[in-house]
């Protein structure tokens, strides 16, 4: 009956924003603020004693649909001490010409030590300073940590680090806190 205004209908949308007033965002003095979960630039974690959480295992290179991760791993000594593994990555790095935040990255790291966080301004003049290495995208020393190479503070072995949540600094004694010993 009414067949002659379907086309009309269709300009609905356009005619209701039409009239609406647009916000406008004076960006580079004015930055509005990220969603929480936002995918910006990548960081590498550190432990609470300065140690890397990076392993060296290259997930997170295999897992990158861009091939846009490169890492290299180096093994650890008793005397020059990175990471609580046997590796650590030793050359690490994300060139953001080719990445593409999907996270996919970060899903793929079995110790979280590739997080992102909500800094988005990555834009440049030059290829080669969009290629970010390991210095720059490590995560800076708070206070206590000490810079590595140095031994373990956490515990003895690495499963002190990566058992986290299990009594302090993941002690396997049985006895964990709010819970019984199974016996």
């Amino acid at each position: 009956m009414l067949d002659w205004l379907n086309p009309v209908k269709g300009f609905g949308v356009t005619f209701h924003t039409m009239f609406k007033k647009v916000p406008t965002v004076e960006y580079p003095e004015v930055k509005r603020p990220t969603a929480p979960r936002f995918h910006g630039r990548h960081q590498l974690n550190r432990w609470a004693d300065g140690l890397e959480k990076c392993i060296g295992c290259e997930l997170c290179a295999w897992a990158c649909p861009a091939d846009a991760i490169y890492v290299e791993a180096g093994d650890n000594t008793d005397d020059d001490r990175y990471s609580p593994g046997e590796r650590y990555g030793r050359i690490y790095q994300i060139n953001y010409l080719r990445c593409i935040l999907c996270g996919l990255c970060v899903e793929a790291c079995p110790t979280r030590a590739l997080t992102m966080t909500n800094e988005y301004e990555l834009a440049d003049d030059s290829r080669q300073s969009l290629i970010w290495t390991k210095e720059q995208l490590l995560a800076p020393l708070k206070e206590g940590m000490e810079a590595p190479p140095h031994p373990m503070r956490l515990g003895e072995t690495d499963l002190d680090y990566y058992a986290t949540g299990r009594g302090q600094h993941g002690s396997q004694d049985g006895h964990h806190e709010g819970t019984e010993a199974v016996r």
